[in-house]
């Protein structure tokens, strides 16, 4: 199937990739010791008893009344379980645990919404056409949103206490680098970025339409993310102190907020720790360090370079030397194990070069998973955007000049997310999204 082509994704298996997405979020709560429940682990969070009801208060409000004319019977779960909290939006909640339902009370309203939605869904789907015009595209919205919070769960249950979460493995794989990682000349040329707009659309966001074209002048960029092996010199040199490398808002931030490291690195004496997932290790140097877009772009004016552009990465990860562009960065082949570190097959990062067969045509690695990559790029609508009536606000919310780009995927970022126009953003001073970086040259 060639480049521009649209791969229509079967609409017989909506409802068990949603039964799926479900397991998944089953599972990643049972990582939370019950007497952690009512915790925050991240300060701009909710507590996580939040959390576990918003996927199911999300399927109900998108689709309950909207597409399948269900009733309410819980309106005050339907709201107050309705909308999360912007990372790094101005101020921090101040709620206590008495202030939120008993977990009872939230598992009781759960599968009462799965219960009812499903009923309806199987009753939709044998019937389409006479059903709501956009059904089929806002049920694949309530399975990607799962998705995704799956993984931003991930970020919050990160930060919890080892004691506070059941046992799971501890480190990350140890393998030596495939491939030298240096600076990879990627010559001029076009990148598409986007989706078309086709009768039979592949499903995409808001902000991954429309699809065009972008003039790239030639560069040079790293093949390999930027590691925390090589992130320690930064912080060794005195990177956190010199104010010349950090933008006026950037060094107040980190000033306020006493920040000399990565949130993902502790110091212990002459130690340097790593906070995996299920405990501390020491710091994998041949990993992917996880940053702020602030921090990346402070180590890259260090190097006398910069962060990408959203283009610059599609050039180098989509485009090939004869001027055509791929699906993936390997080819058409559909996203494996064997092509990165993704779709929730491990919790932590793995040495950068560990999955050769997923370089790009350039010969970049690592461009899939392992790690979101921040662009330098704000994040903003393309030409010809339009929000969905029915989640207006997914989007448009954000094109406010404060967040960025992150393109690529992390080890716990779904398969379906890894298709070319997919934009994932954060603002700039947050820490705690798997995200890490490559720099370019121009």
């Amino acid at each position: 199937m060639g480049v521009f082509a649209t791969s229509v994704r079967a609409r017989h298996d909506l409802q068990s990739r949603l039964s799926e997405a479900r397991m998944r979020t089953d599972e990643l709560f049972r990582i939370v010791r019950p007497e952690a429940i009512y915790d925050r682990p991240i300060p701009e969070r909710h507590r996580i008893i939040f959390y576990l009801g918003h996927v199911e208060a999300f399927d109900w409000n998108l689709l309950a009344q909207r597409a399948l004319g269900l009733r309410a019977f819980q309106p005050t779960f339907d709201q107050l379980l309705a909308f999360g909290i912007d990372p790094v939006g101005g101020g921090l909640p101040d709620d206590r645990p008495g202030d939120w339902p008993k977990r009872e009370e939230v598992e009781r309203y759960n599968h009462r919404v799965r219960d009812e939605l499903d009923a309806a869904i199987a009753r939709a789907l044998r019937r389409p056409s006479e059903g709501h015009p956009q059904f089929l595209t806002m049920l694949e919205t309530a399975i990607e949103h799962r998705l995704m919070h799956i993984e931003t769960l991930a970020y919050m249950l990160h930060r919890l206490s080892a004691e506070r979460k059941t046992k799971g493995p501890t480190g990350v794989a140890s393998q030596p680098r495939s491939r030298s990682c240096r600076m990879i000349e990627i010559p001029a040329g076009r990148a598409t970025l986007g989706l078309q707009r086709t009768h039979d659309d592949e499903f995409g966001w808001d902000n991954e339409f429309a699809a065009h074209e972008v003039d790239v002048r030639d560069f040079q960029v790293d093949a390999c993310n930027v590691t925390n092996g090589e992130f320690l010199r930064f912080v060794e040199a005195g990177g956190y102190d010199n104010r010349a490398l950090w933008p006026e808002e950037a060094w107040e931030w980190k000033e306020k907020e006493g920040i000399r490291h990565p949130a993902f690195w502790k110091r212990d004496g002459n130690l340097w720790l790593y906070r995996a997932m299920f405990g501390e290790i020491r710091l994998p140097l041949d990993c992917p360090v996880y940053v702020s877009h602030a921090e990346a772009t402070a180590y890259a004016k260090w190097l006398g370079r910069q962060l990408p552009t959203e283009a610059q990465f599609h050039r180098a990860a989509y485009g090939a030397p004869d001027g055509t562009e791929r699906s993936y960065p390997w080819g058409e082949e559909s996203p494996s194990a064997h092509h990165g570190n993704f779709n929730f097959h491990r919790w932590d990062p793995a040495p950068v070069g560990s999955h050769p067969a997923g370089a790009s045509a350039f010969g970049v690695l690592d461009l899939l998973g392992n790690g979101w990559e921040w662009t330098r790029t704000i994040f903003a609508p393309f030409p010809g955007f339009a929000p969905y009536p029915f989640y207006p606000g997914y989007s448009a919310n954000f094109f406010d000049g404060k967040h960025y780009v992150m393109k690529g995927g992390s080890p716990r970022t779904a398969a379906c997310m890894l298709r070319r126009s997919f934009r994932n953003w954060f603002q700039g001073h947050y820490q705690h999204a798997y995200a890490t970086f490559r720099c370019v040259e121009e």
